[in-house]
């Protein structure tokens, strides 16, 4: 069901804080703001954990850029399946919001029966920008057989909220403990503005890792947007080169 132009339904998200319940209203998550949601079948499920979340939470300081105040997963599960999932995923700059009765979903009609899975009623994938409480867009995976991942990416959402933003680097760099020219690399990124990401690798089978990766043999190495820049003085040369 396509619901552009309505209201969201009013619940009260019953969510967990430390030790304590503590309701959350639909008002107190959309009066007033521009958040984008994004629903799903289940905490731990393959496609949310390795795709749907993480991406939507990479490219949040993109969104919130641009306008948005807040990113929201809701899913039919309850507060402390959403909190165990929450703490093992790349999800830092989201809202997890448990839909433990489906009252939400329910009231997007985007409620299904997944008993085949063994799930019972879940949410069907969806994602959509809600302004102050009002539906402005919806991306609805096709009614296809099984789970269809298709149009409720972020990358589809943030073209349609931001069609000409700049989408951050993807940046990692493999290192060691000790690494003099690793801690000179790590500096040097972070005085170029980036947020890499740090694999450290250890004594044992280093040497084989970075050579089947890289083609080198030592460490630091860089990674940027899929390509290899190298080590520190490749990476200097290359934002040299970058100005």
């Amino acid at each position: 069901m396509n619901r552009e132009g309505q209201k969201v339904p009013e619940v009260t998200f019953r969510t967990r804080s430390g030790n304590d319940w503590k309701n959350v209203s639909s008002d107190h998550v959309f009066k007033g703001k521009t958040v984008v949601v994004f629903s799903l079948p289940g905490a731990f499920t393959p496609t949310c954990s390795s795709t749907h979340l993480p991406r939507y939470n990479e490219l949040a300081p993109t969104f919130f850029a641009n306008g948005v105040d807040a990113i929201v997963c809701i899913s039919v599960n309850d507060a402390f399946v959403m909190n165990e999932w929450a703490a093992g995923q790349e999800c830092q700059s989201l809202t997890m919001l448990p839909d433990g009765n489906g009252e939400f979903t329910d009231g997007m009609g985007m409620l299904v029966d997944k008993s085949d899975l063994g799930f019972g009623k879940r949410s069907w994938r969806y994602s959509m920008l809600v302004k102050d409480g009002v539906v402005q867009k919806m991306f609805v995976e096709p009614q296809k057989p099984g789970d269809p991942f298709e149009v409720s990416d972020a990358d589809t959402m943030l073209a349609y909220v931001a069609p000409k933003a700049k989408k951050p680097d993807q940046v990692a760099i493999l290192t060691r403990e000790g690494c003099g020219y690793c801690a000179r690399a790590k500096k040097l990124l972070e005085d170029l503005g980036y947020d890499y990401a740090e694999v450290s690798l250890g004594h044992k089978n280093r040497s084989r890792i970075v050579g089947a990766i890289t083609g080198a043999g030592t460490v630091p190495q860089v990674f940027i947007n899929g390509q290899c820049i190298g080590g520190f003085d490749e990476l200097q040369a290359w934002a040299k080169k970058a100005a």
